[in-house]
């Protein structure tokens, strides 16, 4: 891959192309000043390294050489009211672009709403972002992170990396596969009913069904079982009172 920061077809996903860095802020930020300036989406921002990388409630997000960093810029989708779905469209095309790139099939679960995880260890992050355009159009970036050679201590989950598990996994590996699976995972979600297949796949590597587990908000938190998806991909959770809780948004944690 030329990291020369030039536009190129991306070899496997007809329609998609794809501009790579050697260094950039924020894949996903660069994502969107792109989208600002009218790109018609479709195009991925690869970074060597990022210098301001970003996750999840603002949180940083590690950046040096070696792994995988890349956002893509989508632009109109689907309708505004299936967006919700989209993290788990990401998540699902992920894990299966890291299962090609490792060789191995089964290995990777996925913890709500898109964590990929190994051996209970995080070695992903995705980070969606929205912007509403001129004229109404909208955009989305979904920015895609993953330890292939190293992993940053995060603090709240435990974190590894695939060399880590003896997978030999470069980022040029993730970003073909990757490409090519959410390429495919995004036509076929593009039709009326199209989610139904990608929740079952998430199910299927689901970590922590049938499970307590605790959701923490940022000023609280709530504990329950956790019983599945919702149609839409929110997480259904039975509280200790019986009731059912349908969570949009929320940091999960199993075992407490």
């Amino acid at each position: 891959m030329d990291y020369d920061g030039n536009e190129h077809p991306v070899p496997n996903a007809p329609g998609y192309r794809f501009r790579a860095y050697p260094s950039v802020g924020s894949t996903n930020a660069l994502a969107m000043e792109t989208a600002r300036a009218g790109d018609p989406g479709g195009l991925w921002i690869i970074g060597a390294e990022q210098t301001a990388g970003r996750a999840r409630r603002g949180r940083a997000w590690t950046s040096e050489k070696g792994n995988f960093y890349a956002s893509l810029l989508l632009i109109d989708p689907g309708p505004s009211e299936r967006v919700g779905e989209l993290p788990m469209v990401a998540a699902v095309a992920l894990a299966d672009a890291v299962e090609k790139a490792c060789g191995v099939i089964g290995v990777v679960k996925l913890k709500w709403p898109n964590d990929l995880l190994i051996e209970g260890r995080k070695i992903s992050g995705i980070l969606l972002e929205a912007l509403t355009l001129e004229e109404g159009r909208r955009a989305i970036v979904c920015g895609f992170g993953v330890n292939c050679a190293h992993h940053p201590d995060l603090g709240l989950y435990p974190a590894g990396d695939l060399a880590g598990f003896g997978f030999r996994v470069t980022p040029e590996m993730v970003f073909l596969r990757v490409a090519n699976t959410i390429s495919e995972r995004l036509e076929a979600w593009s039709y009326p009913g199209g989610f139904a297949k990608i929740r079952t796949d998430w199910l299927h590597r689901a970590v922590g069904l049938g499970e307590r587990i605790n959701v923490r908000y940022p000023d609280r938190e709530i504990a329950g079982v956790f019983l599945g998806l919702e149609m839409d991909g929110r997480l259904r959770l039975r509280l200790d009172n019986g009731e059912i809780d349908r969570i949009s948004a929320g940091d999960v944690f199993f075992g407490e």
